[in-house]
């Protein structure tokens, strides 16, 4: 159960029921659960008013095609809550609970509670509305068994960093980079190198290979089985050099598992399908850019200056997850996998809006600089940040035997459904 909580409309909270006759005299705040017969065309209406990002940067605007739980909607449990005042539904937010690998053994499992979508309304900020649902959802993930709720922003997004990690208590925990890469369709398919092999796998050996290869990343999810299964997850392809095969049964003479000696992994989500992005309000930079390429693109291509595609009208993007390599020689395979899923998007008959293909990597993954990406679209330093709910993670160093582990030990797992 979700604790309804009234706020006044000068910021002031109290539990619904409470007799207070000078809070009696305000405007009450109503925090309650999302309906989607009720809320589903005011929540676009509210979605339209707000913008994401700094406010001096650029913005993104989301279109989530009459769903506004899209998403979480794949998620194991989630739930949306909304904020009305006399009738007006002024904010909203999001939550999902899943189970992870989080720390080293034994204490490698953990049940965390995601924060996104926090929304309110332009003309009811600063009164206490934002944090009076972070705290409603923090509640909910209690009632439903999480240890930790986690949120991520732009390292730049004051407004959020000040709610989140001076209000609300939360702990810086990674700098992932979400790296953006265009897909110019106009110029048609990238070459995959002559000596490299492109397979997909089934879903069991990719599982299986997931398991036994990224078991241990930093939020890996036990439920990876149901987002290999999703209808969204096109595939996981794997990458090797043809005179060095993949092969998914093959083992050695001793029984362990034969693998070539470099190989890379990466399995693709179809995130257009479940909502559409806008840019707005870019910096000049990268309107005269946008406007510069296409013109040279057009008509001085042997320049070989690259075009951006229109983000200005509504797009969808692939995301890459799963990103995995072994080897010394695997960064060139890696790339190789970045333009095979290009030219799955470029060449795509039913996502014909699919202008990016985007991932998102640690901030020390040793793939990182083999994924083609634009600096320009790109976002070097994702902030996530990371709380304990329950009071024995509070007081006996769990947090801080989380936040200890070195970046750079584990590799993380970014959830597609998440993005």
């Amino acid at each position: 159960m979700v604790q309804l909580y009234s706020i006044c409309s000068n910021g002031n909270r109290v539990v619904s029921g409470e007799v207070n006759s000078k809070l009696q005299e305000e405007p009450e705040v109503r925090i309650r659960s999302y309906d989607g017969k009720k809320d589903c065309t005011r929540i676009g209406d509210l979605e339209r008013s707000c913008v994401v990002g700094p406010a001096d940067g650029a913005s993104l605007f989301t279109d989530t095609l009459g769903d506004p739980i899209c998403r979480i909607r794949n998620s194991p449990t989630y739930i949306m809550l909304v904020a009305e005042l006399e009738e007006e539904l002024i904010g909203v937010i999001q939550g999902s609970i899943k189970v992870v690998a989080i720390r080293n053994p034994p204490w490698n499992l953990a049940k965390l509670g995601y924060i996104l979508g926090l929304r309110v309304d332009p003309t009811h900020r600063r009164k206490g509305v934002g944090l009076t649902l972070v705290h409603s959802l923090e509640e909910w993930f209690v009632s439903n068994g999480a240890e930790y709720a986690y949120m991520a922003t732009e390292k730049d997004n004051e407004a959020s960093t000040r709610l989140f990690m001076d209000r609300l208590g939360y702990i810086q925990f990674r700098t992932p980079s979400i790296l953006v890469n265009p897909v110019n369709k106009c110029r048609g398919l990238l070459r995959i190198s002559s000596g490299i092999e492109i397979k997909k796998l089934g879903r069991e050996h990719a599982l299986l290979m997931y398991k036994r290869c990224m078991g241990s990343a930093e939020f890996f999810p036990e439920d990876m089985d149901a987002i290999l299964e999703n209808k969204l997850s096109l595939g996981t392809w794997v990458a090797y050099y043809k005179d060095d095969p993949y092969k998914d049964n093959s083992t050695n003479d001793d029984g362990s598992r034969h693998a070539p000696a470099n190989w890379a992994a990466v399995s693709v989500w179809n995130s257009g399908e479940l909502f559409k992005l806008r840019l707005g309000n870019a910096p000049l930079s990268y309107t005269a850019y946008t406007k510069i390429s296409k013109l040279m693109d057009r008509f001085l291509p042997c320049f070989g200056v690259p075009s951006i595609p229109d983000f200005f009208s509504p797009f969808g993007f692939y995301f890459i997850y799963g990103i995995y390599s072994e080897g010394p020689m695997s960064g060139m395979l890696v790339r190789n996998l970045c333009r095979h899923v290009h030219n799955m998007a470029a060449s795509s008959s039913t996502s014909k809006d699919c202008k990016a293909v985007v991932t998102e990597v640690g901030d020390s993954d040793k793939n990182k600089v083999h994924i083609p990406h634009r600096k320009l679209l790109s976002c070097p330093e994702d902030l996530w940040c990371i709380k304990p709910l329950k009071e024995e993670g509070k007081g006996k160093g769990n947090l801080h035997r989380l936040l200890a582990a070195a970046p750079e030990a584990r590799s993380l797992f970014v959830d597609p459904r998440e993005v």
